[in-house]
Protein backbone atom coordinates (compact mmCIF):
# COMPACT_ATOMS: atom_id res chain seq x y z
CA UNK A 1 0.00 0.00 0.00
CA UNK A 2 2.68 2.48 0.83
CA UNK A 3 4.64 1.65 -2.30
CA UNK A 4 1.33 2.31 -4.42
CA UNK A 5 1.00 5.95 -2.95
CA UNK A 6 4.41 6.28 -3.43
CA UNK A 7 4.02 5.59 -7.17
CA UNK A 8 0.41 7.52 -7.43
CA UNK A 9 2.45 11.13 -6.29
CA UNK A 10 4.92 10.42 -8.43
CA UNK A 11 2.85 9.71 -11.23
CA UNK A 12 0.97 13.04 -10.64
CA UNK A 13 4.33 15.40 -10.36
CA UNK A 14 5.42 13.39 -14.12
CA UNK A 15 2.50 14.33 -15.69
CA UNK A 16 1.93 17.75 -14.16
CA UNK A 17 5.81 18.60 -14.77
CA UNK A 18 7.57 16.65 -16.62
CA UNK A 19 7.68 18.93 -19.79
CA UNK A 20 9.97 20.86 -17.47
CA UNK A 21 12.80 17.77 -17.67
CA UNK A 22 12.44 18.17 -21.72
CA UNK A 23 14.99 20.86 -24.00
CA UNK A 24 12.87 23.65 -26.02
CA UNK A 25 16.07 25.07 -28.29
CA UNK A 26 14.80 24.38 -32.22
CA UNK A 27 12.10 23.51 -34.14
CA UNK A 28 13.17 19.46 -34.39
CA UNK A 29 13.59 19.66 -30.27
CA UNK A 30 10.58 21.27 -30.31
CA UNK A 31 8.56 18.51 -32.00
CA UNK A 32 10.54 15.89 -30.14
CA UNK A 33 9.50 17.19 -26.99
CA UNK A 34 5.92 17.33 -28.20
CA UNK A 35 6.43 13.50 -28.83
CA UNK A 36 8.25 12.63 -25.11
CA UNK A 37 5.97 14.83 -23.29
CA UNK A 38 3.15 12.93 -24.77
CA UNK A 39 4.63 9.88 -24.22
CA UNK A 40 5.44 10.83 -20.27
CA UNK A 41 1.78 12.32 -20.08
CA UNK A 42 0.63 8.29 -21.21
CA UNK A 43 2.66 6.78 -18.90
CA UNK A 44 1.77 8.92 -15.73
CA UNK A 45 -1.79 8.35 -16.66
CA UNK A 46 -1.58 4.78 -16.83
CA UNK A 47 0.59 4.74 -13.40
CA UNK A 48 -2.14 7.12 -12.19
CA UNK A 49 -5.30 4.83 -12.70
CA UNK A 50 -3.36 1.39 -11.93
CA UNK A 51 -2.37 2.81 -8.40
CA UNK A 52 -6.03 4.48 -8.18
CA UNK A 53 -7.74 1.02 -9.32
CA UNK A 54 -4.75 -0.47 -6.69
CA UNK A 55 -6.39 1.66 -3.51
CA UNK A 56 -9.87 1.86 -4.51
CA UNK A 57 -10.76 -1.88 -5.24
CA UNK A 58 -10.16 -3.52 -2.38
CA UNK A 59 -12.10 -1.30 -0.28
CA UNK A 60 -14.79 -1.42 -2.54
CA UNK A 61 -14.79 -5.33 -2.53
CA UNK A 62 -14.52 -5.58 0.86
CA UNK A 63 -16.48 -2.74 2.32
CA UNK A 64 -18.81 -0.97 0.01
CA UNK A 65 -19.78 -4.41 -2.23
CA UNK A 66 -18.52 -7.36 -0.44
CA UNK A 67 -21.03 -9.70 -2.03
CA UNK A 68 -19.23 -9.44 -5.37
CA UNK A 69 -16.00 -11.08 -3.80
CA UNK A 70 -18.26 -13.37 -2.35
CA UNK A 71 -19.45 -14.16 -5.90
CA UNK A 72 -15.63 -14.46 -6.62
CA UNK A 73 -15.17 -16.94 -4.35
CA UNK A 74 -17.94 -18.99 -4.75
CA UNK A 75 -17.61 -18.97 -8.66
CA UNK A 76 -13.75 -20.07 -7.72
CA UNK A 77 -14.57 -22.97 -5.36
CA UNK A 78 -17.28 -24.22 -7.82
CA UNK A 79 -14.60 -24.46 -10.53
CA UNK A 80 -12.76 -26.29 -8.19
CA UNK A 81 -15.15 -28.88 -7.37
CA UNK A 82 -16.43 -29.52 -11.15
CA UNK A 83 -12.28 -29.96 -11.80
CA UNK A 84 -12.36 -32.38 -8.81
CA UNK A 85 -15.34 -34.10 -9.89
CA UNK A 86 -13.91 -34.59 -13.31
CA UNK A 87 -10.95 -36.24 -11.95
CA UNK A 88 -12.65 -38.79 -9.49
CA UNK A 89 -15.66 -39.48 -12.04
CA UNK A 90 -12.83 -40.18 -14.82
CA UNK A 91 -11.48 -43.05 -12.31
CA UNK A 92 -14.53 -44.59 -11.29
CA UNK A 93 -15.79 -45.26 -14.39
CA UNK A 94 -12.46 -47.21 -15.18
CA UNK A 95 -11.54 -48.56 -11.63
CA UNK A 96 -14.91 -48.81 -9.90
CA UNK A 97 -14.94 -52.86 -9.72
CA UNK A 98 -10.99 -52.15 -8.40
CA UNK A 99 -12.07 -50.01 -6.00
CA UNK A 100 -14.97 -52.42 -4.58
CA UNK A 101 -12.73 -55.24 -4.63
CA UNK A 102 -11.58 -56.24 -0.76
CA UNK A 103 -13.60 -53.38 0.56
CA UNK A 104 -17.10 -54.36 3.01
CA UNK A 105 -20.42 -53.39 1.14
CA UNK A 106 -23.78 -52.56 3.37
CA UNK A 107 -26.68 -53.04 1.16
CA UNK A 108 -27.65 -55.37 -1.95
CA UNK A 109 -24.12 -56.11 -3.18
CA UNK A 110 -25.93 -56.34 -7.09
CA UNK A 111 -27.04 -52.94 -7.06
CA UNK A 112 -26.71 -50.63 -9.87
CA UNK A 113 -26.29 -47.60 -7.94
CA UNK A 114 -22.52 -47.01 -5.76
CA UNK A 115 -22.06 -44.88 -2.85
CA UNK A 116 -18.10 -44.94 -1.83
CA UNK A 117 -17.82 -43.88 1.88
CA UNK A 118 -14.34 -43.18 3.40
CA UNK A 119 -15.05 -43.06 7.02
CA UNK A 120 -13.65 -42.99 10.48
CA UNK A 121 -15.49 -45.09 13.10
CA UNK A 122 -14.13 -43.35 15.78
CA UNK A 123 -16.18 -39.64 13.59
CA UNK A 124 -19.48 -38.39 14.58
CA UNK A 125 -19.65 -36.63 11.61
CA UNK A 126 -19.46 -40.16 10.04
CA UNK A 127 -21.99 -41.35 12.70
CA UNK A 128 -24.48 -39.27 11.35
CA UNK A 129 -23.98 -39.93 7.59
CA UNK A 130 -23.76 -43.64 8.49
CA UNK A 131 -27.92 -42.79 9.98
CA UNK A 132 -28.90 -41.39 6.95
CA UNK A 133 -27.31 -43.69 4.49
CA UNK A 134 -28.87 -46.73 6.47
CA UNK A 135 -32.20 -45.20 5.74
CA UNK A 136 -31.39 -45.19 2.71
CA UNK A 137 -30.87 -48.56 2.07
CA UNK A 138 -33.71 -49.20 4.07
CA UNK A 139 -35.73 -47.57 1.64
CA UNK A 140 -34.45 -49.17 -1.48
CA UNK A 141 -32.44 -52.13 -2.84
CA UNK A 142 -31.14 -50.51 -5.78
CA UNK A 143 -28.04 -49.00 -3.49
CA UNK A 144 -25.28 -50.29 -2.12
CA UNK A 145 -22.56 -48.74 0.06
CA UNK A 146 -18.77 -49.16 -0.32
CA UNK A 147 -17.03 -48.97 3.29
CA UNK A 148 -13.90 -47.69 2.54
CA UNK A 149 -12.70 -47.36 6.07
CA UNK A 150 -10.34 -44.81 6.49
CA UNK A 151 -8.36 -45.22 9.77
CA UNK A 152 -7.01 -41.65 10.60
CA UNK A 153 -7.41 -41.43 14.32
CA UNK A 154 -4.46 -43.94 15.26
CA UNK A 155 -5.87 -46.39 17.95
CA UNK A 156 -8.94 -45.43 18.11
CA UNK A 157 -9.23 -46.21 14.11
CA UNK A 158 -7.29 -49.04 13.29
CA UNK A 159 -8.57 -51.81 15.11
CA UNK A 160 -12.38 -51.38 13.81
CA UNK A 161 -11.38 -50.55 10.36
CA UNK A 162 -9.27 -53.74 10.20
CA UNK A 163 -11.99 -56.06 11.69
CA UNK A 164 -14.73 -55.16 9.22
CA UNK A 165 -12.58 -55.57 6.40
CA UNK A 166 -11.38 -58.99 7.35
CA UNK A 167 -15.04 -59.77 8.40
CA UNK A 168 -15.92 -59.65 4.79
CA UNK A 169 -13.51 -62.55 4.06
CA UNK A 170 -15.77 -64.75 6.54
CA UNK A 171 -19.01 -63.04 5.29
CA UNK A 172 -19.66 -59.74 3.65
CA UNK A 173 -23.59 -59.78 5.30
CA UNK A 174 -21.95 -60.34 8.22
CA UNK A 175 -18.88 -57.18 7.78
CA UNK A 176 -21.98 -55.46 7.09
CA UNK A 177 -23.58 -56.15 10.30
CA UNK A 178 -20.04 -55.03 12.50
CA UNK A 179 -20.30 -52.08 10.12
CA UNK A 180 -23.63 -51.05 11.93
CA UNK A 181 -22.86 -52.12 15.58
CA UNK A 182 -19.66 -50.12 15.76
CA UNK A 183 -21.40 -47.05 14.52
CA UNK A 184 -24.14 -47.70 16.48
CA UNK A 185 -22.63 -48.16 19.65
CA UNK A 186 -19.72 -46.61 21.76
CA UNK A 187 -16.62 -49.75 21.40
CA UNK A 188 -14.55 -47.66 23.41
CA UNK A 189 -14.86 -45.54 27.17
CA UNK A 190 -13.55 -42.70 29.13
CA UNK A 191 -11.89 -45.62 31.14
CA UNK A 192 -10.08 -47.45 28.27
CA UNK A 193 -8.61 -43.61 27.21
CA UNK A 194 -7.40 -43.19 30.81
CA UNK A 195 -4.19 -45.76 29.64
CA UNK A 196 -3.08 -44.53 26.16
CA UNK A 197 -0.51 -47.77 25.80
CA UNK A 198 -3.05 -50.05 26.20
CA UNK A 199 -5.66 -48.16 24.09
CA UNK A 200 -5.33 -50.44 21.17
CA UNK A 201 -5.87 -53.48 23.00
CA UNK A 202 -8.54 -52.49 24.86
CA UNK A 203 -10.61 -51.04 21.94
CA UNK A 204 -9.19 -54.37 20.10
CA UNK A 205 -11.19 -56.35 22.73
CA UNK A 206 -14.11 -54.07 22.72
CA UNK A 207 -14.66 -54.76 18.74
CA UNK A 208 -14.03 -58.50 19.34
CA UNK A 209 -17.10 -58.57 21.67
CA UNK A 210 -19.16 -56.86 19.01
CA UNK A 211 -18.03 -59.36 16.32
CA UNK A 212 -18.85 -62.05 17.94
CA UNK A 213 -22.46 -60.55 18.47
CA UNK A 214 -22.23 -59.88 14.51
CA UNK A 215 -21.91 -63.86 14.80
CA UNK A 216 -18.12 -63.74 13.23
CA UNK A 217 -15.57 -66.20 14.10
CA UNK A 218 -13.04 -63.63 16.12
CA UNK A 219 -10.09 -65.86 16.13
CA UNK A 220 -10.24 -66.21 12.70
CA UNK A 221 -11.18 -62.71 12.53
CA UNK A 222 -7.92 -61.51 14.20
CA UNK A 223 -5.67 -63.73 12.07
CA UNK A 224 -7.07 -61.91 9.12
CA UNK A 225 -6.90 -58.25 10.36
CA UNK A 226 -3.24 -58.99 9.85
CA UNK A 227 -3.14 -60.27 6.64
CA UNK A 228 -2.76 -59.42 3.27
CA UNK A 229 -6.21 -59.12 2.26
CA UNK A 230 -6.69 -55.99 4.84
CA UNK A 231 -3.18 -54.79 4.35
CA UNK A 232 -3.82 -54.33 0.77
CA UNK A 233 -7.61 -52.89 1.24
CA UNK A 234 -5.88 -50.01 3.57
CA UNK A 235 -3.50 -48.92 1.30
CA UNK A 236 -5.57 -48.69 -1.73
CA UNK A 237 -8.26 -46.83 0.84
CA UNK A 238 -4.98 -44.65 1.57
CA UNK A 239 -3.95 -44.18 -2.13
CA UNK A 240 -7.17 -43.06 -3.34
CA UNK A 241 -7.71 -40.54 -0.34
CA UNK A 242 -4.28 -38.91 -1.50
CA UNK A 243 -5.10 -39.13 -5.47
CA UNK A 244 -9.10 -37.57 -4.80
CA UNK A 245 -7.43 -34.88 -2.12
CA UNK A 246 -9.35 -36.36 1.04
CA UNK A 247 -8.19 -34.22 3.62
CA UNK A 248 -10.90 -35.86 6.72
CA UNK A 249 -14.23 -38.06 7.09
CA UNK A 250 -16.93 -38.42 5.81
CA UNK A 251 -16.30 -38.42 1.84
CA UNK A 252 -18.69 -39.22 -0.41
CA UNK A 253 -18.67 -40.57 -3.80
CA UNK A 254 -22.50 -40.71 -5.37
CA UNK A 255 -22.54 -41.33 -8.80
CA UNK A 256 -20.44 -38.93 -10.46
CA UNK A 257 -19.81 -36.75 -7.51
CA UNK A 258 -17.57 -35.93 -4.69
CA UNK A 259 -18.86 -34.68 -1.26
CA UNK A 260 -16.77 -34.01 1.56
CA UNK A 261 -18.49 -33.81 5.22
CA UNK A 262 -22.01 -34.79 6.09
CA UNK A 263 -24.46 -34.13 3.73
CA UNK A 264 -27.66 -34.50 4.40
CA UNK A 265 -30.30 -37.46 3.55
CA UNK A 266 -32.26 -35.14 1.29
CA UNK A 267 -29.05 -34.54 -0.67
CA UNK A 268 -27.83 -37.99 -0.58
CA UNK A 269 -31.44 -39.10 -2.22
CA UNK A 270 -31.27 -36.06 -4.64
CA UNK A 271 -28.00 -36.93 -5.93
CA UNK A 272 -29.02 -40.82 -6.51
CA UNK A 273 -31.89 -39.86 -8.84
Amino acid sequence: MTWTIIILIAAVALYMFGHILLKRDGKKASLMNTVMHKGLSTIAVILIAGCIARLVVPVYLTKTNPAILQEMVAEMQAQQEAEKNKVVRNYVKEHAKEMIGDAPIAGNVNATKTIFLWSDYSCPYCRRVHGDLMRVLAERDDVRVVLKNFSIHGPLSDAPAKAVIAAKIQDNAKAAALDKLLMDKEYFTKEDMKDQSKLGEKIEANVMKLAKEAGLDTKKLAEDMNGEVVKKELRQVRELAQRFEISGTPYLIIGEKAFGGAIPYSKIVEELK
